[in-house]
Protein backbone atom coordinates (compact mmCIF):
# COMPACT_ATOMS: atom_id res chain seq x y z
CA UNK A 1 0.00 0.00 0.00
CA UNK A 2 1.03 3.53 -0.74
CA UNK A 3 -0.19 6.26 1.06
CA UNK A 4 0.53 9.60 -0.54
CA UNK A 5 1.07 12.73 1.57
CA UNK A 6 -0.05 16.31 0.51
CA UNK A 7 3.15 18.89 -0.47
CA UNK A 8 2.87 20.96 3.05
CA UNK A 9 2.73 17.63 4.58
CA UNK A 10 5.44 17.65 7.32
CA UNK A 11 8.18 15.06 8.99
CA UNK A 12 5.67 15.60 11.99
CA UNK A 13 2.80 13.76 10.11
CA UNK A 14 5.04 11.32 8.88
CA UNK A 15 6.11 9.84 12.66
CA UNK A 16 2.24 10.37 13.32
CA UNK A 17 1.38 8.00 10.86
CA UNK A 18 4.42 5.78 11.62
CA UNK A 19 3.49 5.19 15.29
CA UNK A 20 -0.15 4.42 14.45
CA UNK A 21 1.35 1.52 11.61
CA UNK A 22 4.18 0.38 14.25
CA UNK A 23 1.05 -0.33 16.90
CA UNK A 24 -0.36 -2.78 13.69
CA UNK A 25 3.11 -4.25 13.38
CA UNK A 26 3.37 -2.69 9.92
CA UNK A 27 6.62 -0.69 8.42
CA UNK A 28 7.02 2.36 6.90
CA UNK A 29 9.14 3.12 4.15
CA UNK A 30 9.44 6.59 2.91
CA UNK A 31 10.22 8.52 -0.53
CA UNK A 32 10.72 11.89 -0.78
CA UNK A 33 10.26 13.80 -4.10
CA UNK A 34 10.52 17.03 -5.25
CA UNK A 35 6.82 17.85 -4.27
CA UNK A 36 5.70 15.22 -2.10
CA UNK A 37 6.30 12.26 -0.17
CA UNK A 38 5.31 8.36 -0.61
CA UNK A 39 4.95 6.43 2.32
CA UNK A 40 5.37 2.67 1.26
CA UNK A 41 3.75 0.21 3.84
CA UNK A 42 4.87 -3.15 3.99
CA UNK A 43 2.92 -6.19 6.60
CA UNK A 44 -0.59 -7.60 6.64
CA UNK A 45 -2.61 -4.82 5.62
CA UNK A 46 -5.63 -6.71 6.67
CA UNK A 47 -5.06 -4.95 10.16
CA UNK A 48 -5.05 -1.42 8.45
CA UNK A 49 -8.29 0.43 7.80
CA UNK A 50 -7.37 2.73 4.83
CA UNK A 51 -10.23 5.09 5.28
CA UNK A 52 -9.07 5.83 8.36
CA UNK A 53 -5.56 6.94 6.81
CA UNK A 54 -7.30 8.50 3.93
CA UNK A 55 -9.34 10.95 6.19
CA UNK A 56 -5.79 12.04 8.27
CA UNK A 57 -5.53 16.01 7.17
CA UNK A 58 -2.19 15.93 5.30
CA UNK A 59 -2.57 12.54 3.39
CA UNK A 60 -4.03 12.94 -0.20
CA UNK A 61 -4.58 9.44 -0.83
CA UNK A 62 -3.94 5.58 0.00
CA UNK A 63 -3.34 3.33 -2.98
CA UNK A 64 -3.12 -0.35 -3.22
CA UNK A 65 0.11 -1.75 -5.22
CA UNK A 66 -1.27 -4.61 -7.30
CA UNK A 67 2.23 -5.96 -8.19
CA UNK A 68 3.83 -8.09 -5.55
CA UNK A 69 6.95 -6.27 -5.33
CA UNK A 70 5.84 -3.44 -3.26
CA UNK A 71 9.02 -0.93 -2.52
CA UNK A 72 10.69 -1.80 -6.19
CA UNK A 73 8.18 -0.83 -7.97
CA UNK A 74 7.87 2.46 -9.78
CA UNK A 75 4.36 2.71 -8.81
CA UNK A 76 5.94 3.51 -5.20
CA UNK A 77 9.27 5.55 -6.36
CA UNK A 78 7.84 6.98 -9.95
CA UNK A 79 11.05 8.52 -9.71
CA UNK A 80 14.92 6.61 -10.99
CA UNK A 81 17.19 5.88 -8.33
CA UNK A 82 20.90 6.71 -8.36
CA UNK A 83 23.21 4.42 -6.11
CA UNK A 84 25.75 6.06 -4.68
CA UNK A 85 29.14 4.90 -4.30
CA UNK A 86 32.98 6.43 -3.63
CA UNK A 87 33.56 8.50 -6.66
CA UNK A 88 30.23 6.89 -8.78
CA UNK A 89 26.46 7.45 -9.22
CA UNK A 90 24.79 4.67 -10.50
CA UNK A 91 21.23 5.24 -12.88
CA UNK A 92 21.99 8.65 -13.31
CA UNK A 93 23.47 9.83 -16.95
CA UNK A 94 26.98 8.67 -17.08
CA UNK A 95 27.08 4.76 -18.27
CA UNK A 96 29.08 3.60 -15.37
CA UNK A 97 31.43 0.35 -16.16
CA UNK A 98 32.90 -1.81 -13.64
CA UNK A 99 35.61 -4.25 -14.62
CA UNK A 100 38.75 -6.36 -13.39
CA UNK A 101 39.56 -9.48 -13.01
CA UNK A 102 37.19 -12.56 -11.91
CA UNK A 103 39.08 -12.93 -9.24
CA UNK A 104 41.97 -11.65 -7.04
CA UNK A 105 45.07 -13.99 -7.90
CA UNK A 106 47.69 -12.02 -7.05
CA UNK A 107 49.00 -8.27 -6.05
CA UNK A 108 50.66 -7.72 -9.27
CA UNK A 109 47.67 -9.01 -11.60
CA UNK A 110 45.38 -6.95 -9.30
CA UNK A 111 47.21 -3.83 -9.86
CA UNK A 112 47.75 -3.70 -13.10
CA UNK A 113 44.26 -4.69 -14.17
CA UNK A 114 43.28 -1.58 -11.74
CA UNK A 115 45.75 0.82 -13.10
CA UNK A 116 43.99 -0.05 -16.64
CA UNK A 117 40.60 0.16 -15.74
CA UNK A 118 41.19 4.11 -14.30
CA UNK A 119 43.18 4.89 -16.93
CA UNK A 120 40.45 4.22 -20.06
CA UNK A 121 37.67 5.36 -17.51
CA UNK A 122 35.76 2.33 -15.83
CA UNK A 123 34.76 3.80 -12.42
CA UNK A 124 34.32 0.62 -9.96
CA UNK A 125 36.83 -2.40 -9.61
CA UNK A 126 35.32 -5.55 -9.62
CA UNK A 127 37.23 -8.45 -8.50
CA UNK A 128 36.14 -11.23 -6.39
CA UNK A 129 38.35 -12.98 -3.37
CA UNK A 130 34.99 -15.69 -2.55
CA UNK A 131 34.80 -18.06 -5.44
CA UNK A 132 31.69 -20.15 -5.74
CA UNK A 133 32.67 -23.32 -8.25
CA UNK A 134 30.81 -25.92 -9.81
CA UNK A 135 33.76 -28.03 -8.87
CA UNK A 136 35.24 -28.23 -4.89
CA UNK A 137 38.79 -28.79 -6.49
CA UNK A 138 38.70 -25.54 -8.48
CA UNK A 139 40.23 -22.31 -6.94
CA UNK A 140 38.28 -21.20 -4.39
CA UNK A 141 39.42 -17.70 -4.01
CA UNK A 142 41.84 -15.62 -1.66
CA UNK A 143 39.05 -14.97 0.75
CA UNK A 144 40.58 -11.68 3.59
CA UNK A 145 44.80 -11.91 1.67
CA UNK A 146 42.51 -10.81 -1.59
CA UNK A 147 40.61 -8.38 0.34
CA UNK A 148 43.64 -6.75 1.26
CA UNK A 149 44.66 -6.62 -2.31
CA UNK A 150 41.66 -4.90 -3.41
CA UNK A 151 42.20 -1.87 -0.47
CA UNK A 152 45.99 -1.71 -1.81
CA UNK A 153 44.55 -1.07 -5.24
CA UNK A 154 41.94 1.45 -3.89
CA UNK A 155 44.70 3.35 -2.30
CA UNK A 156 46.60 3.42 -5.76
CA UNK A 157 43.69 4.50 -8.05
CA UNK A 158 41.03 5.67 -6.01
CA UNK A 159 38.33 3.44 -7.67
CA UNK A 160 35.20 2.21 -5.88
CA UNK A 161 35.61 -1.49 -4.84
CA UNK A 162 33.23 -4.23 -5.25
CA UNK A 163 33.03 -7.97 -4.53
CA UNK A 164 30.75 -11.45 -4.21
CA UNK A 165 29.61 -11.97 -0.56
CA UNK A 166 28.86 -15.69 -0.51
CA UNK A 167 27.92 -16.18 3.36
CA UNK A 168 26.31 -14.13 6.13
CA UNK A 169 29.05 -14.85 8.21
CA UNK A 170 31.24 -12.82 5.76
CA UNK A 171 29.73 -9.57 5.27
CA UNK A 172 30.94 -7.68 8.42
CA UNK A 173 34.06 -8.67 7.14
CA UNK A 174 33.47 -7.55 3.26
CA UNK A 175 32.16 -4.59 4.48
CA UNK A 176 35.42 -3.86 6.41
CA UNK A 177 37.19 -3.85 2.83
CA UNK A 178 34.73 -3.03 0.02
CA UNK A 179 32.23 -0.34 -1.01
CA UNK A 180 29.91 -2.48 -3.19
CA UNK A 181 28.77 -6.12 -2.27
CA UNK A 182 27.69 -8.22 -5.33
CA UNK A 183 24.81 -11.55 -5.03
CA UNK A 184 25.81 -13.44 -7.36
CA UNK A 185 23.45 -15.70 -9.50
CA UNK A 186 23.66 -18.99 -7.50
CA UNK A 187 23.07 -17.06 -4.46
CA UNK A 188 19.60 -14.48 -5.62
CA UNK A 189 17.33 -16.49 -3.74
CA UNK A 190 19.32 -16.87 -1.15
CA UNK A 191 17.05 -15.29 0.94
CA UNK A 192 19.23 -14.94 4.49
CA UNK A 193 21.32 -13.25 3.05
CA UNK A 194 19.38 -10.73 1.01
CA UNK A 195 17.84 -9.77 4.21
CA UNK A 196 21.05 -9.76 6.11
CA UNK A 197 22.38 -7.53 3.32
CA UNK A 198 18.99 -5.24 4.05
CA UNK A 199 20.63 -4.19 6.89
CA UNK A 200 23.98 -2.80 5.73
CA UNK A 201 24.24 0.79 4.60
CA UNK A 202 26.13 -0.54 1.46
CA UNK A 203 25.08 -1.07 -2.21
CA UNK A 204 24.01 -4.04 -3.38
CA UNK A 205 24.64 -5.23 -7.14
CA UNK A 206 22.25 -8.54 -6.96
CA UNK A 207 22.76 -10.56 -10.52
CA UNK A 208 19.56 -12.46 -11.67
CA UNK A 209 19.20 -16.22 -11.05
CA UNK A 210 20.66 -18.40 -14.34
CA UNK A 211 16.68 -20.06 -14.43
CA UNK A 212 15.01 -17.00 -12.86
CA UNK A 213 12.02 -15.17 -14.63
CA UNK A 214 12.21 -11.51 -13.96
CA UNK A 215 9.10 -11.23 -11.77
CA UNK A 216 11.83 -13.45 -9.34
CA UNK A 217 14.41 -11.34 -9.41
CA UNK A 218 12.50 -7.98 -8.70
CA UNK A 219 10.61 -10.00 -5.69
CA UNK A 220 14.58 -10.89 -4.60
CA UNK A 221 15.41 -7.49 -4.78
CA UNK A 222 12.45 -6.54 -2.65
CA UNK A 223 14.10 -8.94 0.13
CA UNK A 224 16.88 -6.40 0.61
CA UNK A 225 14.61 -3.14 0.61
CA UNK A 226 12.24 -4.46 2.88
CA UNK A 227 14.71 -4.57 5.30
CA UNK A 228 15.96 -1.20 4.75
CA UNK A 229 18.56 -1.19 2.37
CA UNK A 230 17.38 1.28 -1.08
CA UNK A 231 20.71 0.60 -2.42
CA UNK A 232 20.03 -2.35 -4.91
CA UNK A 233 21.60 -2.13 -8.54
CA UNK A 234 19.55 -4.83 -10.90
CA UNK A 235 22.56 -7.03 -12.76
CA UNK A 236 21.17 -8.93 -15.73
CA UNK A 237 23.68 -11.76 -16.56
CA UNK A 238 21.95 -14.13 -18.75
CA UNK A 239 20.07 -17.08 -18.17
CA UNK A 240 19.91 -20.49 -19.44
CA UNK A 241 18.13 -21.73 -22.25
CA UNK A 242 18.79 -24.54 -24.71
CA UNK A 243 21.31 -22.64 -26.61
CA UNK A 244 24.47 -23.91 -26.09
CA UNK A 245 26.83 -21.66 -28.51
CA UNK A 246 27.25 -19.23 -25.65
CA UNK A 247 27.62 -19.82 -21.72
CA UNK A 248 24.17 -18.13 -21.19
CA UNK A 249 21.38 -16.08 -23.05
CA UNK A 250 22.21 -12.55 -22.54
CA UNK A 251 18.47 -11.62 -22.13
CA UNK A 252 18.68 -7.59 -23.57
CA UNK A 253 15.18 -7.62 -23.29
CA UNK A 254 15.09 -7.83 -19.63
CA UNK A 255 16.42 -4.20 -19.66
CA UNK A 256 13.46 -2.11 -20.79
CA UNK A 257 11.07 -4.39 -18.88
CA UNK A 258 13.14 -3.92 -15.68
CA UNK A 259 13.22 0.13 -16.52
CA UNK A 260 9.63 -0.01 -16.69
CA UNK A 261 8.32 -2.32 -13.36
CA UNK A 262 11.28 -0.63 -10.88
CA UNK A 263 12.78 2.32 -10.18
CA UNK A 264 16.28 0.76 -9.23
CA UNK A 265 19.38 1.21 -11.62
CA UNK A 266 19.73 -1.70 -14.15
CA UNK A 267 23.51 -3.16 -15.57
CA UNK A 268 24.47 -5.45 -17.54
CA UNK A 269 26.99 -8.38 -17.42
CA UNK A 270 28.09 -9.14 -20.62
CA UNK A 271 31.10 -11.31 -20.11
CA UNK A 272 29.23 -14.32 -17.92
CA UNK A 273 26.62 -13.90 -20.41
CA UNK A 274 28.21 -15.20 -23.60
CA UNK A 275 31.41 -16.64 -21.58
CA UNK A 276 33.53 -15.78 -24.60
CA UNK A 277 35.81 -12.53 -25.08
CA UNK A 278 35.18 -12.68 -28.57
CA UNK A 279 31.10 -11.57 -27.49
CA UNK A 280 31.58 -8.95 -25.08
CA UNK A 281 32.29 -5.86 -26.68
CA UNK A 282 29.37 -6.30 -29.04
CA UNK A 283 27.07 -7.53 -26.37
CA UNK A 284 28.84 -4.48 -24.33
CA UNK A 285 27.42 -2.36 -26.84
CA UNK A 286 24.16 -3.44 -27.16
CA UNK A 287 23.54 -3.18 -23.39
CA UNK A 288 24.16 0.37 -23.27
CA UNK A 289 21.80 0.84 -26.76
CA UNK A 290 19.52 -0.76 -24.85
CA UNK A 291 18.21 1.51 -21.80
CA UNK A 292 21.27 -0.12 -19.45
CA UNK A 293 23.01 2.44 -16.76
CA UNK A 294 26.08 0.45 -16.92
CA UNK A 295 28.22 -2.55 -17.52
CA UNK A 296 30.12 -5.74 -15.55
CA UNK A 297 32.99 -7.03 -17.64
CA UNK A 298 36.21 -9.13 -16.41
CA UNK A 299 39.72 -8.24 -17.44
CA UNK A 300 42.70 -9.76 -17.41
CA UNK A 301 46.38 -8.86 -17.75
CA UNK A 302 47.15 -12.65 -19.06
CA UNK A 303 43.44 -14.26 -19.40
CA UNK A 304 45.36 -17.37 -20.81
CA UNK A 305 46.80 -17.99 -17.13
CA UNK A 306 43.45 -16.82 -15.23
CA UNK A 307 42.57 -19.40 -12.46
CA UNK A 308 38.74 -19.04 -13.28
CA UNK A 309 36.95 -17.32 -16.68
CA UNK A 310 39.94 -17.30 -17.97
CA UNK A 311 38.28 -17.18 -21.58
CA UNK A 312 35.69 -14.70 -21.38
CA UNK A 313 38.06 -11.98 -19.75
CA UNK A 314 38.96 -9.23 -22.02
CA UNK A 315 42.64 -8.53 -22.66
CA UNK A 316 43.85 -5.08 -21.68
CA UNK A 317 43.95 -3.70 -25.21
CA UNK A 318 40.52 -5.38 -25.62
CA UNK A 319 39.32 -3.24 -22.83
CA UNK A 320 40.68 -0.28 -23.97
CA UNK A 321 38.75 -0.39 -27.20
CA UNK A 322 35.64 -1.22 -25.52
CA UNK A 323 35.89 2.05 -23.61
CA UNK A 324 36.74 3.61 -26.99
CA UNK A 325 33.59 1.90 -28.47
CA UNK A 326 31.61 2.86 -25.76
CA UNK A 327 32.39 6.63 -25.19
CA UNK A 328 31.45 7.34 -29.33
CA UNK A 329 27.87 5.51 -28.44
CA UNK A 330 27.29 6.92 -25.06
CA UNK A 331 27.58 10.30 -26.83
CA UNK A 332 24.87 9.25 -29.09
CA UNK A 333 22.69 8.32 -26.81
CA UNK A 334 23.40 11.40 -24.38
CA UNK A 335 25.14 10.02 -22.16
CA UNK A 336 28.67 10.41 -20.98
CA UNK A 337 31.25 7.43 -19.69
Amino acid sequence: MIIILKPHAADDHIRAIERKLLELGLRLHVSKGEYRTTLGVIGDLRKLNAEQIRAMPYVEDVVRILTPYKLVSREFHPKDSVVQAPGVSIGAAEFVVMAGPCAVETEQQLMESALEVKKRGGKVLRASVFKPRSSPYDFQGLKEDGLKILQQAKKATGLALETEVMDIRDIPLVARYVDIFRVGARNMQNYDLLKELGKVKKPVILKRGMASTIKEFLLAAEYILAEGNPDVIMCERGIRTFETATRSTLDLSAVPVLKQETHLPVIVDPSHASGNRAYVIPMARAALAAGADGIIVEIHPCPEKALCDGPQALTLPMYADMMLQLGKLALAMGKTL
